[in-house]
């Protein structure tokens, strides 16, 4: 058995991964990186990349279909699937290159095969033993399912569904959070009929509940059903579609079932507990600063538990290489971490809802507003409805801005400034924000909740 000896070695090369192996290379540390799939990882290759393509090709169906409203004549004539596929991998693959190529400018050493933690400092990947002063776990994660429903024929998860070579007249989405009600959008925008089944009483119900109820309000104008509430039971197929049972007795037919309840985190066989690394329930637990109970030995990403977003993974991967560098970096909570979800309206947020908030500091100390967006000229130009909830503590600072309406994703980095940097509304409400844009919604927000409303009342 060889040894390849480095200061760093990171189990994964997906977000959080690939992150930690470009800082800590950028500190000046030996990087050996393992990987046995593509670097880049989920959130490349099968998630949030390739998804949003999809979304966006999903969105010019839309503006071809609506033209004469904005006087434009155009005729839809339907959508190429091949063409779609097409245009989604040239993207996917052109960030591939650009990731191997940064990877490789920076000295990384890219291991390629199945990694399994033998001890605290090392990871056998085949006949090679890679040892490192420190190890980082970023293993990711995968699709989960529910108990005794199981994947195959009909019944797909996410990375099948990018895959279909055809669009469904029908299909069944079981799930309303961010996997399920994207790919509900995508079916939708493409001509597919579209049912959501949700066992929470509401779609998007990590976000506030005033988001998550004008949200449904959009999908039921949209002409996607679901139902709420109510658990599946079971699923039977055949050669022609699905028969999908609910706790209630109702039957859903479809041609496909999307079974997006969520991602598991990927650490079974991986050799973490037989090295003695806490888990539960497949996740590995760390302190605040990332450190399994194992000193020296980190986790990062999907298999931390918490939010299961690539750019959480980016984070956790950048603040362990500072760390380790002994650089002593700032902890920021999955609360203070922007969440967007691309549906057709967007939604984006970031810190406590307004029911959070009140739970947090009590009913009196908390004031908030919302902005309806009908107000704002960008909007109303480009035909969305939704609204700018803005979060505070009275006399005290923004602790949560939760946004819904297309294009509002973009939005988000002011959001999460406010909050990050718990700035008071009366010192942003000053600042001016360009004519006409989406951003002035967030400023006629904060005017607003800082008690000198301009356009609002």
């Amino acid at each position: 058995m060889s040894e390849q000896n480095f200061d760093v070695v990171i189990l994964g090369a997906g977000s959080g991964g690939y992150a930690a192996a470009l800082r800590a290379a950028q500190l000046g540390m030996t990087v050996g990186l393992i990987e046995k799939g593509k670097l880049g990882g989920t959130c490349l290759h099968v998630g949030c990349i390739p998804t949003k393509a999809l979304l966006h090709s999903a969105e010019v169906a839309d503006v071809t279909r609506e033209g004469a409203q904005y006087g434009v004549r155009s005729e839809f004539l339907g959508v190429d699937i091949s063409a779609v596929t097409k245009y989604r991998e040239e993207i996917v693959s052109s960030k591939f290159r650009g990731l191997t190529g940064l990877i490789k400018q920076r000295g990384i050493t890219v291991i390629e095969g199945t990694g399994r933690l033998v001890s605290p400092t090392s990871v056998q990947v085949g006949d090679d033993l890679i040892i490192g002063k420190n190890v980082i776990l970023a293993s990711g994660s995968y699709s989960r399912t529910l108990p005794g429903l199981e994947i195959g024929g009909r019944v797909i998860t996410s990375e099948q569904a990018l895959e279909l070579d055809f669009i469904p007249k029908t299909v069944a989405v079981l799930g309303g959070g961010v996997i399920g009600v994207e790919f509900a959008s995508v079916w939708k925008s493409f001509g597919a009929d579209v049912t959501i089944i949700e066992a929470l009483p509401h779609l998007v119900p990590n976000e506030d509940e005033s988001v998550s109820k004008q949200f449904e309000r959009a999908y039921r104008k949209r002409g996607i059903a679901f139902h709420l509430g109510t658990r599946f039971q079971s699923v039977t197929q055949d050669d022609n579609g699905v028969v999908v049972t609910l706790e209630n007795g109702k039957t859903i037919e479809a041609e496909l079932l999307l079974v997006a309840v969520g991602r598991g985190p990927s650490t079974a066989n991986l050799g973490y507990e037989e090295v003695g690394v806490t888990i539960d329930r497949g996740f590995v637990i760390t302190n605040e600063r990332l450190e399994t109970n194992i000193p020296g030995l980190y986790a990062v990403g999907d298999i931390v538990p918490g939010l299961q977003l690539a750019h959480r993974g980016f984070q956790h991967g950048i603040f362990v290489a500072e760390e380790i560098a002994g650089l002593a970096p700032a902890v920021i909570s999955d609360l203070n971490i922007p969440k967007v979800t691309y549906s057709h309206p967007e939604v984006a947020s970031v810190g406590l809802s307004e029911a959070q908030a009140r739970v947090q500091y009590g009913d009196d100390a908390i004031l908030s507003y919302d902005y309806n967006l009908a107000g704002n000229g960008k909007s109303h130009i480009i035909g969305t409805s939704g609204s700018i909830k803005v979060v505070r503590v009275i006399d005290g600072p923004v602790v949560g801005v939760h946004m819904i309406g297309d294009r509002v994703g973009e939005l988000i980095g002011e959001a999460q400034l406010a909050v990050n940097w718990e700035a008071n509304p009366e010192d942003i409400a000053p600042l001016l924000h360009a004519h006409p844009t989406q951003h002035e919604a967030l400023g006629e927000a904060f005017l607003a909740i800082s008690g000198k409303p301009l356009h609002a009342l």
